[in-house]
């Protein structure tokens, strides 16, 4: 759908142009009249399908700019998103003079305080544990909200900020607009949805919509403790650009990220425990392209909008299916291809089989590579590295001691420690620490195939003794027990 025919006004759509929008996205088609409207919107959206720009364009359009108030509030769950949504929002509404602020924990309040107080937002973006400093300080008034934006609300719900946003929400006035966006859509956030919002319209793209069929999905069957050594085997044969991997956990994510350091790789990790400035140095590091491997947990990695990530690791399978369409989202973007693969454990294997019955695309299994396909990787990738080297060298200054190595070593001798040097020969032997993981609990399988005759017994501890209890017995096998207790009689 065009966006002409959305009911944006001429300075909203000159904002589209700029920013390039062709068509309207699926949530955005769906999303934007019903806010326009002014009714309250459940929707299910994955990072990456235009979401922001959903709620985000009919809300410039609805803000009376006559009026320096808070009139929009919208909720996040990381200081990251909160910080990409703002921007988001300040670009489309550049035309209309916007005014977007957005507060988070870990920057300094005061200065915070100050911008609220000079300058007034219409558009007030936060996460919540910052949103209650201010309002506990009575440094943001909130008693203008027309519309209130719960965005990422499976994270929000996951990181126990339930509490928070239902205080937050006494502040606002009793009549306003809500809009809840979820990249998951599990019963917990229906039930938080009817709780606060009056008679939502429930947009749900369909999963068929959720996947792309520009990344290649593979998986790979390995034991735990061998998929490190096989995941640095695949990154050495396709030598990716811009690669994110995911870990399950944050003890997780500190490892893989120090372990990939030891074994050469130019890696770092994001999650929840770091300061601010951390997290904001490493993802200014990758999206600049000085780090090649981003290693970071699903909480750390919401919200990231990083064009050119080829190749996307789940070291750990998500436990919930939709989690996984939500990672591979990070690759194959803008009409470009990726590549994804993920390493399951045996015990895991029912785990990929509902994966791939919600992303409706069977995965293809990937052989893990030999250490000489990997040796012979590493090559690969430090000769590009070097004749790149050579072309942007002035290699005229350095003839004199060219000569004078020429004249003691062979060119052979030379170009092979030069190799050495830049290939990661001497990291792949370092040993990597990993710790392992509690594994997913098994799937329970419906329907599973019992002997008619099949005895179950239940396990109880008495006295120190166990007895077998006999619990159940089908009629046949009651029937086929009377039948010998008469032969025996005869």
């Amino acid at each position: 759908m065009n966006f002409k025919d959305l009911g944006l006004d001429d300075q909203l759509m000159q904002a589209v142009e700029r920013s390039g929008f062709e068509e309207a996205t699926p949530i955005q088609a769906k999303t934007i009249p019903l806010v326009l409207s002014g009714l309250d919107v459940i929707g299910q959206a994955q990072t990456g399908t235009g979401k922001t720009a959903a709620f985000g364009l009919p809300l410039l359009q609805k803000i009376d700019y006559s009026e320096r108030r808070i009139q929009t509030l919208i909720v996040s769950p990381t200081r990251e998103l909160a910080i990409q949504t703002q921007e988001e929002i300040y670009k489309l509404g550049k035309e209309k003079l916007a005014k977007v602020q957005v507060v988070y924990g870990g920057a300094n309040i005061s200065r915070q305080i100050k911008q609220l107080k000079n300058y007034p937002p219409h558009i007030l973006v936060g996460t919540p544990g910052r949103l209650l400093d201010h309002l506990k300080r009575h440094t943001v008034d909130l008693s203008h909200v027309e519309t209130l934006v719960l965005d990422e609300a499976d994270e929000m719900l996951d990181m126990g900020f339930l509490d928070d946003i239902d205080q937050i929400v006494a502040h606002l006035p009793q009549k306003h607009q809500t809009l809840l966006f979820s990249a998951t859509m599990p019963s917990a956030i229906l039930k938080i949805g009817k709780r606060l919002m009056h008679d939502p319209q429930i947009v749900k793209i369909k999963a068929k919509q959720l996947t792309t069929d520009l990344v290649d999905q593979y998986f790979v069957k390995v034991r735990d403790n061998e998929k490190f050594d096989v995941m640095t085997r695949i990154l050495d044969v396709q030598a990716p650009d811009l690669t994110i991997v995911f870990g399950r956990t944050k003890r997780r994510v500190d490892e893989l990220a120090r372990g990939l350091e030891a074994r050469g790789y130019n890696a770092a990790g994001i999650h929840g425990d770091l300061s601010q400035q951390q997290r904001s140095e490493v993802l200014k590091k990758f999206k600049n392209g000085d780090l090649d491997i981003l290693v970071a947990t699903d909480v750390a990695a919401r919200g990231l909008d990083i064009s050119g990530v080829s190749h996307v690791y789940n070291y750990d399978i998500p436990q919930d299916p939709e989690s996984y369409v939500h990672r591979i989202g990070r690759t194959g973007r803008a009409g470009k291809h990726g590549v994804s693969v993920t390493f399951v454990t045996p015990n895991e294997m029912e785990y990929l089989r509902v994966i791939e019955s919600l992303t409706r695309k069977r995965m293809l299994p990937l052989r893990p590579p030999t250490e000489k396909e990997a040796f012979a990787g590493q090559m690969n990738t430090a000769l590009e590295e070097i004749r790149q080297l050579i072309d942007e060298t002035d290699t005229d200054k350095y003839l004199t001691a060219a000569n004078e190595l020429t004249s003691e070593y062979s060119i052979l001798d030379i170009a092979a420690a030069l190799l050495n040097t830049m290939s990661k020969e001497d990291a792949v032997s370092k040993p990597v620490k990993i710790t392992p993981e509690r594994p997913l609990p098994r799937r329970k399988r419906k329907n599973q195939n019992c002997n008619k005759f099949k005895r179950l017994y239940d396990k109880r501890r008495s006295n120190g003794k166990r007895e077998k209890i006999r619990r159940h017995h089908s009629e046949k096998y009651q029937a086929h027990r009377k039948k010998q207790r008469k032969s025996y009689k005869k």
